[in-house]
């Protein structure tokens, strides 16, 4: 079956993200004095264990942003027909989830729905709870239910204890080689902690990443393990679908903000007179509106574009996928005012340093001043506001969605996924476990985001260094 490739704004512009990195990496790499720093990153262990946690997640996102239409079964063989869904490489590679929907809600782990219904047993119509189309479909009695979990989490630990080891002994040769020593040397350099980087932590954190991807694939294979909604679409499908669309908030207005706060923060530091004047009144005044407000106005000027072109967007995916970036793009337009101010004050400062001033006396343009002397020091600000402001600007969609002026509500997220879960608190049995995957989903990943700041930023900021 063919299929045909879709690109989205958000796509491209993630991709080209990813691609700008790389090659940012690539020239660290070249420069000895840039590459200090990310070393003593990668020599703590916090650092790096949250770093690998933040890789899963952004392999998560970036498998979900290669979007392809599926060709119609009945389309002609000369001139095929795709369907209108735009599914992602994501959504093949979870197909069970995606696919199996029960008829509403049904808790973690059941075997069935979670209110009672009028059921057929042996001729008679009793009110009962109906057994679930595909959770626990493989068992005929309910009594067998935890044997088979407890038996499916015990091969998943199996299975990710044996992809451990495998993945250990692939990482043992490679720095046994590496280092041009024995493998029982390298063990034992391993086991005391000597090489020069975690190795410990990252091989502990890498098992238990494996071990818990394990688990959930065995208990996914027969079970619901976070559950259904309300139209009964599993809820670790949409925990995991949510992923891409809070690193699309966090990457995408951040690029939105840097060049902002970077331009006017040194501008206004630098120059000074009525450039500071004029810059400072733009982001007093951007300070004193609400946000929400703009963002609501922002999103529903967006909202009226799209209804009145309906052959642009011809999509749901285009729809949502329009309304995302633009919510990323006032996000962006808002949130640049603290960064632009902490680094106003450090250009004010470094501009009356004595290099500063020697090079003025010279002739020396402003913009070669800007360019070597004042932006690379204050370069590391910049980085840290960057992985400090991500866990927050991931947090703050939750917000808006919750509010009603986040992203499109057939968009997945886990702002939307609480936005539905906050009316069902109040039923009896109460329904839970929509709002614990986002919350479980999202504290993973800002904890991981948070921990890994805090590596950057001690390995960043010169005076931290200075007191160690």
């Amino acid at each position: 079956m063919s299929v045909q490739p879709v690109v989205l704004w958000t796509d491209a512009l993630i991709f080209a993200l990813v691609a700008a990195l790389l090659a940012l990496a690539w020239f660290i790499r070249c420069q000895p004095h840039l590459r200090a720093p990310w070393a003593a990153v990668a020599r703590r262990p916090m650092a790096m264990a949250a770093a690998l946690v933040l890789a899963v997640f952004v392999c998560i996102g970036l498998l979900d942003s290669l979007h392809y239409r599926a060709q119609l079964d009945d389309s002609p063989a000369g001139k095929p027909q795709y369907s209108v869904e735009v599914l992602s490489v994501f959504d093949a590679l979870v197909g069970r989830l995606r696919t199996q929907q029960e008829k509403t809600y049904s808790a973690p782990l059941a075997m069935q729905l979670y209110s009672k219904e009028f059921v057929d047993r042996g001729g008679v119509t009793v009110r009962d709870y109906p057994r679930l189309r595909y959770g626990g479909a493989h068992l005929t009695d309910a009594a067998d239910r935890v044997p088979d979990i407890v038996r499916r989490v015990v091969v998943g630990l199996v299975e990710g204890g044996l992809a451990s080891l495998l993945l250990f002994a692939l990482l043992a040769a490679w720095g046994a080689r590496r280092r041009r020593m024995g493998g029982r040397a390298w063990l034992r350099a391993w086991k005391t902690g000597v090489l020069g980087w975690p190795a410990r932590t990252l091989v502990l954190t890498g098992a238990l990443l494996l071990a818990l991807g394990a688990v959930t694939h065995q208990l996914a294979m027969g079970y619901h393990v976070f559950g259904t909604d309300k139209v009964g679409q599993d809820v670790l499908y949409i925990s995991l679908k949510s992923i891409r669309t809070g690193l699309m908030i966090g990457t995408l207005t951040t690029l939105v903000t840097l060049p902002l706060a970077i331009g006017l923060g040194i501008a206004a530091g630098y120059f000074r007179g009525w450039i500071d004047d004029v810059i400072q009144y733009v982001y007093t005044v951007l300070n004193s509106i609400p946000g929400v407000l703009l963002i609501a106005a922002a999103i529903l000027i967006v909202q009226v574009a799209i209804e009145a072109h309906p052959g642009v967007f011809d999509t749901a995916a285009a729809r949502a996928d329009v309304r995302l970036l633009a919510l990323c793009l006032i996000m962006g337009m808002t949130s640049w005012t603290g960064l632009a101010r902490l680094l106003r004050g450090e250009a004010l400062k470094l501009r009356t340093l004595d290099y500063v001033e020697a090079a003025r006396a010279f002739g020396v343009s402003h913009v070669r001043i800007l360019s070597r002397h004042i932006f690379p020091n204050v370069f590391h600000l910049v980085l840290i506001s960057i992985v400090l402001d991500f866990s927050g600007l991931v947090l703050a969609e939750a917000v808006l969605s919750y509010v009603g002026v986040g992203v499109d509500p057939t968009m997945y997220s886990w702002g939307n996924m609480i936005n539905g879960a906050r009316l069902e608190l109040a039923r009896e049995p109460v329904v839970w476990w929509q709002l614990g995957a986002a919350f479980t989903l999202m504290f993973a990943l800002v904890l991981a985001a948070n921990l890994f700041a805090d590596g950057v930023r001690d390995a960043f900021d010169p005076r931290l260094e200075g007191r160690r």
